[in-house]
C-alpha cells in the first residue's frame, strides 16, 4: 500500500491538491505488490517567479524511486513527475529481466524482493565533519543495473554488490560523462 506525505513549501496544500496528488502517484501503486507499504514522499514547491517545482521519492525495500519536475503550473509538474515515475518503473523491470534472462537467473519479479537498495547522497560541506550517515544493505547485481540505478536516484556513485564475485563495488559518473567503476580487493 502507497501511502503519502505530502509537504507543500511556500504553499498551503489544500485538499484539492492532496487528493490530486494521491490519485496521480497512486496509479504507480499497480506495479507493487500488494503486501509493499511504502510511503510517498511529495514537496511541494513555490519560487518566487511563481514556478511550481514537484519532488517525489518513493523508498520500496528494493529501490527508490525519485523524480522532480519544475513548470508554472502545479497540477502539470505533478503529471511530469508521475510520468517520469512511470518510466523508471518500466525502464528498470525491462532491463532487470532481460539481465536476468541473458544470464539465466530466475526472472525478478518487481515487487518480490527483500532487499534493500539505496544510495548515499553526495552531500558535501566545506568542513571535514559528517553532516548525513546513511546505512545501506546491499544487493547483488553487476554494474550496467547499478549504473541503471545510480541514474535514477540522480546520483554521482553508487554502491553494490557485485552478484558474480560478492565483492563491494562502485560504479561513478565520471566528468567527461561516462561512467567509472571502483572493484575492491577482497583477499586483504
Amino acid at each position: 500500500m502507497l501511502n503519502f506525505n505530502i509537504r507543500g513549501e511556500n504553499i498551503e496544500v489544500t485538499q484539492a491538491i492532496r487528493d490530486y496528488v494521491q490519485k496521480r502517484v497512486g496509479k504507480l501503486q499497480k506495479y507493487f505488490d500488494t503486501d509493499v507499504n511504502s510511503i510517498a514522499h511529495v514537496n511541494l514547491k513555490i519560487h518566487p517567479d511563481k514556478t511550481a517545482k514537484v519532488e517525489v521519492t518513493i523508498p520500496l525495500p528494493y529501490l527508490v524511486l525519485r523524480a522532480e519536475e519544475t513548470s508554472p503550473d502545479m497540477y502539470a509538474s505533478v503529471d511530469l513527475v508521475t510520468d517520469k515515475l512511470e518510466r523508471q518503473i518500466r525502464k528498470y523491470k525491462t532491463k532487470v529481466n532481460r539481465k536476468s534472462r541473458e544470464k539465466g537467473y530466475k526472472a525478478i519479479d518487481f515487487a518480490a524482493t527483500d532487499e534493500t537498495v539505496a544510495a548515499a547522497d553526495n552531500d558535501q560541506d566545506d568542513k571535514l565533519d559528517v553532516v548525513r550517515t546513511k546505512r545501506v544493505a546491499l544487493k547483488p547485481m553487476d554494474n550496467e543495473e547499478a549504473i541503471l540505478q545510480m541514474d535514477m536516484l540522480g546520483h554521482d556513485f553508487f554502491i553494490y554488490e557485485d552478484a558474480e564475485t560478492d565483492a563491494i563495488n562502485i560504479v561513478y559518473r565520471r566528468n567527461d560523462g561516462r561512467y567509472g567503476l571502483i572493484e575492491t580487493d577482497s583477499d586483504q
